[in-house]
């Protein structure tokens, strides 16, 4: 039952709100439309960086959860075309998981013992041609034109041995993502294999059970963005695996042609070096002209880096943009700016899964900003988590 009071109270609510409308309105109008749409972008530039920190903390405390997650995705995307084709073929699933996880490990450990092998074979012969080599330099810088000073040298070289010391702490701090100990570097790996087995067995499972994680209304749209990422993310570890193959043969050939000790070690270096995009590349090349320099003279560096250079290019213009395709295609300079941030984060891991990850997001965020859900085409179809759900069940429906 209303009261005597209830009008006039209500009247003097209306009126001051009416009033705090009206100043805000006039205090508005006094400020510059371009401030208006700075303050804007302002405010939601800093919830979303908040937003990223937050995500890149919590990344950061379970280091020892995310890495090997990333890594066995990256491994399950790497060897499902050769678990497809068994399972294609009618070999009981669990027999395709074990000859695929075997065979991997098996590929793995002999690239592995072949590199430890060559150097144990050459590594004599290679640290007396390296201190040669730099004992000659140093002479050169005495008696040569510059006519240095030992103490001089010695100077530059602390000062160059302090500062490459700091630069390997940076990077090898987020080695500590793996872990520090043996135990955490076997846990992980273990934890590894489990993840890698669990997708191959279950993979669609699994995605069912996220797709439910997302409100209903929300899980097309969810379910057609994870299914063009995976997508992404598939085309680019297998195209990576493909580049770093012919890079890894191209540059080990040169040196064996080239007589360039090491060669062998040289390849796998660049094969693993590859998957860390232009920064890998550019550190296992200086190495192989590094090698070439101290133990066959500078001509034969210089022939080196030629062949190193060529294949980069072939690399970079023909094999990355014909391999890759648009769907994959990441600019050179925000491939240069994710792997420098990733290093800087969580050093070799951030480097590693820098360029998968911002391609990800850059296919997702495409998808969801064009709604393309709702256009009526059917999201792409990767041949992994996904080919063994129904359509109806693929949504969480």
């Amino acid at each position: 039952m209303s009261t005597p009071d209830d009008k006039p109270r209500g009247s003097l609510f209306d009126a001051l709100r009416d009033r705090r409308r009206i100043v805000s309105s006039e205090v508005a109008k006094t400020i510059p439309a371009g401030l208006h749409v700075a303050a804007a972008y302002s405010w939601r530039f800093l919830v979303i960086a908040a937003a990223a920190g937050v995500a890149i903390w919590l990344v950061i405390q379970l280091k020892l959860l995310v890495i090997p997650m990333l890594i066995a995705i990256l491994i399950t995307a790497l060897v499902w075309p050769a678990f497809s084709a068994m399972v294609r073929l009618r070999f009981p699933k669990w027999l395709a998981i074990v000859v695929t996880v075997v065979g991997t490990l098996a590929i793995v450990t002999g690239l592995l013992w072949l590199a430890i092998w060559q150097i144990t074979l050459q590594w004599t012969s290679v640290r007396d041609s390296t201190i040669e080599a730099i004992e000659q330099f140093r002479n050169y810088l005495i008696d040569g034109p510059l006519h240095l000073s030992a103490q001089q040298i010695d100077d530059m070289l602390a000062a160059s041995w302090t500062f490459l010391q700091q630069q390997a702490e940076l990077l090898w701090s987020g080695a500590l993502a793996i872990g520090t100990t043996v135990g955490h570097v076997a846990t992980g790996a273990l934890l590894t294999l489990f993840i890698l087995l669990t997708l191959l067995a279950d993979g669609a499972g699994i995605w069912r059970w996220t797709t439910r994680l997302f409100p209903k209304a929300a899980r097309p749209a969810a379910d057609g963005a994870g299914r063009a990422g995976w997508v992404t993310v598939a085309n680019y570890a297998r195209t990576q695996l493909l580049v770093a193959t012919i890079d890894a043969v191209g540059i080990a050939l040169g040196a064996f042609l080239l007589g360039v000790p090491l060669a062998i070690p040289i390849g796998v270096l660049v094969f693993l070096g590859s998957f860390i995009p232009i920064v890998g590349a550019v550190l296992t090349g200086a190495l192989a002209v590094f090698l070439a320099l101290v133990y066959n003279g500078p001509w034969i560096a210089l022939w080196m880096l030629v062949v190193v250079l060529g294949v980069q290019q072939i690399e970079g213009h023909i094999l990355q943009p014909l391999l890759m395709g648009s769907a994959v295609k990441v600019h050179p300079l925000a491939v240069v700016l994710v792997v420098a941030g990733g290093a800087l984060i969580a050093g070799i891991p951030g480097a590693l899964f820098a360029v998968p990850l911002a391609a990800f997001v850059n296919v997702v965020a495409v998808y969801l900003g064009n709604r393309s859900w709702e256009t009526g085409a059917a999201p792409p179809t990767p041949d992994l988590i996904w080919s063994t759900v129904p359509r109806t069940r693929r949504i969480g429906r």
